[in-house]
């Protein structure tokens, strides 16, 4: 969500008493924010962008500025008890700066319900197709690569890939990808509830239908997400083979699906059983409307 502050311009020296600073409500506003993060549950995230700082002439108290606020957290209620709260201290800052603050819904979506039906019989698929075949070329270009990473990142691949690994399995694993430029593991399948942290509107379709995602390398071992290595490896070879080999694993479990509808039927009761008649409940508020496209 956007919050928006307006305030009122001054000559900053000459009668800055005239002034309402808006930019001083942002501020206040994720100070306040900040000392909210020690009392919400831990997994919980909560991130902003300053979009508006009013201006660049700082002898001009700022009448206008805005920052745009991502929340997330396990469960839809949690995100919505701190959303919540987010918003009060909005309302505290545009009251301590005598503003006013608009709040502008953006987006939402929900969380991610995995299927272990599903799951398996993409784990078995994925094992009968293989990893992305990756030559030397390739391991050139993920060498060069991993050659930009920090020794952190590289760890951090190391403990996600552990962390979705049954514990019996880890230590096997570990030294698998040990020094790994490109990994050509399949992880041993272990059922996990929790999931990649990260968003995503796939999250609304696994509460309506059973849904399952699968993984596969496309990029040097260790690139975190969001970065320009991401990007660069997207358009080059490990990207595609990796493409590929995702969309062999996801035909072939298509085709089982056909071929054997009870999987769909057992997937469908472990979806029911998860729920408990809960029903789905879109988190995109109804009055609110998507905005036309214009070209």
């Amino acid at each position: 969500a956007y919050f928006r502050f307006h305030g009122r311009s001054a000559h900053a020296a000459s009668s800055p008493h005239l002034g309402r600073s808006a930019l001083d409500a942002v501020e206040l506003m994720n100070v306040g924010v900040n000392y909210l993060r020690e009392h919400i549950v831990q997994e919980a995230r909560v991130h902003y962008a300053v979009t508006n700082t009013g201006g660049t002439s700082p002898n001009v108290v700022q009448a206008e500025a805005e920052v745009l606020y991502l929340i997330r957290a396990p469960k839809m209620d949690q995100v919505q008890e701190i959303y919540n709260r987010v918003i009060n201290i909005a309302r505290g800052a545009a009251l301590m700066t005598d503003t006013t603050c608009d709040v502008v819904f953006d987006k939402a979506c929900s969380n991610f319900i995995p299927n272990q039906a599903l799951e398996t019989h993409l784990h078995a698929n994925f094992q009968a197709v293989g990893t992305p075949a990756f030559d030397d070329a390739d391991l050139a270009l993920a060498r060069a690569m991993q050659g930009t990473l920090s020794a952190s990142d590289i760890k951090g691949d190391l403990k996600m890939a552990t962390d979705f690994t049954g514990k019996e399995h880890r230590a096997a694993v570990l030294a698998a990808l040990q020094d790994k430029v490109l990994s050509d593991v399949i992880l041993p399948y272990a059922f996990c509830s929790s999931q990649l942290a990260g968003s995503t509107d796939v999250g609304d379709v696994s509460w309506v239908t059973p849904t399952a995602q699968v993984i596969v390398a496309c990029q040097a071992f260790g690139t975190p997400m969001h970065t320009w290595q991401a990007v660069a490896q997207s358009a080059t070879s490990l990207g595609h083979k990796g493409m590929l080999t995702a969309a062999k694993v996801l035909g072939r479990t298509v085709i089982d699906l056909l071929q054997q509808p009870q999987i769909i039927v057992q997937a469908k009761q472990e979806l029911a059983g998860h729920l408990e008649g809960t029903p789905y409940a879109c988190p995109i508020p109804k009055e609110i409307k998507p905005t036309p496209f214009k070209k």
